[in-house]
């Protein structure tokens, strides 16, 4: 979807839209932030139910106003569950934090850096930048970083003369498993060398949604506002869409709902850098 510069300052706040008899559609397809509200009746119960479609730009948190608010009856209660949610899977494990590395062709006599760029790397990927990067220097393929899977260990392979030094600021020993120190071509193992360590390759165990308008959600036995958690299956580049097969509902707090807050963390309960990725997410909110 493309939007004009025009678009994102006529809809820079939330645009409410009704839904009647059409199905949310070119409104959608227009408009950059959205928020579309039904309310309707069910025939069996007359309970009064909302239905929330955020489309959210490239903020984190996510927060908008909700037009007109929504003033809830004090003397109902109110739960709200996740739908859906739809991302493209764009989390970094590579970052200014954990990037770089020394190496040296000549036993330390000459060094070059190697700096990998903001991205969702396996060791394959890892092992193809790091090639690249060698060409760039006019090097040949004498550092391999590879693995061995059977014991989740991240492996390097030296050429003779070459040396790889992890003592560094942001180094990538803490993804890689391989101690903070200078790695030299060993001629008992012919430059081969296992990490220490097992890979830290993958960081984000679960996803957490939080929403900000409810309570009663406990992780690690502390009350939070989450609503859902999931683990991506998917890999990097690919779309995520989560539809829980069950809705947990969940309490709301407040009686005026004039804003929609919802954030995403890790299992640690950090915030996810989603690297300017739109994320959709659907609620909905039924009285009780």
């Amino acid at each position: 979807m493309v939007l004009t510069e025009e678009d994102k300052k006529n809809h820079r706040e939330v645009t409410q839209c009704c839904l009647c008899n059409a199905v949310l559609g070119e409104e959608s397809q227009k408009h950059g932030d959205l928020v579309a509200s039904m309310m309707s009746k069910s025939s069996t119960t007359q309970t009064q139910t909302r239905v929330f479609l955020y489309y959210f730009w490239k903020r984190q948190p996510h927060s908008y106003p909700v037009q007109p608010l929504l003033q809830l009856k004090k003397s109902k209660t109110y739960e709200i569950a996740l739908v859906n949610l739809e991302i493209y899977y764009s989390i970094p494990n590579i970052h200014v934090g954990n990037n770089s590395f020394w190496y040296s062709t000549a036993e330390g006599t000459h060094w070059f850096f190697i700096v990998l760029r903001t991205g969702s790397y396996g060791i394959d990927e890892i092992n193809d930048e790091v090639q690249r990067q060698l060409r760039l220097n006019k090097h040949k393929a004498e550092i391999i970083i590879d693995a061995n899977r059977s014991i989740l260990r991240a492996t390097s392979t030296l050429s003779k003369n070459y040396q790889v030094d992890f003592n560094v600021v942001n180094s990538t020993n803490t993804v890689l498993g391989f101690k903070r120190q200078l790695y030299t071509f060993d001629r008992a193992t012919n430059g081969y060398t296992e990490g220490e360590y097992i890979v830290s390759i993958t960081s984000i165990n679960s996803i957490l949604v939080n929403c900000g308008n409810i309570n009663g959600s406990y992780v690690n036995s502390t009350q939070q506002s989450t609503v859902y958690s999931f683990s991506p299956a998917v890999d990097p580049g690919v779309k995520i869409m989560q539809t829980p097969k069950n809705l947990v509902y969940l309490p709301v707090t407040l009686r005026t709902i004039n804003r929609m807050q919802t954030y995403l963390t890790d299992q640690d309960g950090d915030p996810i850098n989603l690297r300017g990725e739109h994320l959709t997410i659907r609620f909905h909110l039924r009285e009780v």
